[in-house]
């Protein structure tokens, strides 16, 4: 473990609290801006579609430029695009907030491959831990995002405006501890084709189940998560609530990553994950349980949970695929099955919850979990029948 790690996280750290405040409150701006209510979460889904369309973008300009270089130009994006926000509700102008979410996905793409980053950061032999780290580091988002979020909200007349020119500060900050980090060179390519095309990494059943972990372990966790305002609405909580939900939420998502590492060093990638699938399980099963404050503080921080131990595990699992010559394409793809996920799990969550209800929604995700321990059970197959 080194400086550049630590730096790292507290990159991660500033990258949550971006997602987390416009979780909290991207949907509830689009509900008071949006012609019909179901479109109330189309802001938070433009960012993750935006993310999504950005990934092959993202993987050139990472072969062009390298991490560092890449990694700031996100940023810079990250700040244009909070600006733009605030502009948009100043104006009550909702498909340009839709406009700057979408923009905003582009950074949402380039800071998802901090994980990636983290384990090049690292002697081999530390990987596991170096990703757990810097995922560790989504802490400080959690602390930051919901008080952002909240004590900022109403510093300028219009609602929120605040909380998205607080945002743009958070990506100067960044921008600056970024400055400090040097990454190593690109790998020399060993192949005038820079190894195997992608369609044949992607065939290997270790990237399917890694894609397929991945991207359903966030769709559970996004399809509940961008409800939750929302729903908490709808019973009448206040906003104090939902910004202290999504804190033990991004707590549970991110405390686990000082030991998520070794965890999975002692007891093995696959089961780790599927420990994740459980804690998801369980989350569904409290949600159910009732509407009370209680009800979604312990269902969220389980959820996050889960999610830690499933998406620490994808990645890890995805290291196995590619040489570093390949990792550009490999990782693209990678993030861009996640944001098409995402992108679905954002709209599914703004339509269930308006127009169904949270105990619908909560059904609908046992669905994604299903499939994910489905994915864990038939990689776990396909490894006895290779032994």
């Amino acid at each position: 473990m080194n400086r550049h790690l630590w730096l790292l996280a507290i990159c991660q750290g500033l990258f949550l609290t971006n997602n987390v405040t416009f979780i909290a409150i991207n949907g509830l701006v689009g509900l008071s801006l949006a012609p019909l209510g179901w479109m109330a979460t189309l802001p938070v889904m433009a960012y993750v579609v935006g993310g999504a369309l950005s990934t092959g973008l993202v993987a050139r300009t990472q072969t062009r430029l390298g991490r560092k270089s890449s990694f700031q130009l996100g940023l810079l994006v990250a700040l244009g695009s909070s600006l733009l926000c605030a502009y948009a509700a100043v104006n009550r102008n909702f498909w340009l907030l839709c406009t700057a979410t979408l923009v905003a996905g582009y950074y949402n793409a380039n800071a998802n491959l901090y994980r990636f980053a983290a384990a090049e950061l690292a002697m081999p032999i530390w990987r596991e831990k170096a990703v757990s780290l810097v995922m560790a580091g989504g802490l400080l988002g959690a602390v930051l995002g919901p008080n952002l979020a909240q004590y900022t909200r109403g510093l300028v007349n219009v609602p929120f405006v605040g909380a998205y020119l607080a945002l743009s500060l958070v990506a100067l900050l960044s921008m600056a501890t970024l400055s400090f980090i040097d990454f190593p060179a690109p790998p020399v390519r060993q192949s005038s084709s820079g190894g195997r095309p992608l369609g044949q990494i992607m065939k290997q059943p270790v990237f399917i189940v890694a894609a397929a972990t991945g991207a359903l372990g966030y769709g559970v966790m996004n399809l509940l998560m961008a409800a939750t305002p929302l729903a908490m609405q709808q019973c009448s909580l206040p906003f104090s609530d939902v910004a202290l939900v999504l804190e033990w939420h991004v707590i549970g998502m991110f405390a686990p990553g000082f030991f998520t590492g070794h965890l999975i060093k002692r007891f093995g990638t696959l089961n780790i994950m599927s420990l994740g699938v459980a804690l998801n399980a369980a989350c569904i099963a409290v949600a159910l349980s009732g509407v009370e404050l209680q009800q979604f503080l312990v269902a969220l921080f389980l959820l996050g949970v889960g999610w830690n131990f499933l998406f620490t595990g994808s990645t890890t699992l995805s290291l196995q695929t590619y040489t570093p010559e390949e990792k550009d394409r490999a990782q693209g793809a990678l993030n861009f099955f996640v944001f098409a996920t995402l992108a679905l799990s954002s709209f599914s969550s703004g339509v269930l919850v308006t127009t169904s209800g949270w105990t619908l929604l909560n059904y609908g995700s046992l669905v994604l979990v299903t499939l994910t321990a489905a994915a864990l059970l038939w990689l776990r197959s396909a490894k006895r029948r290779a032994v």
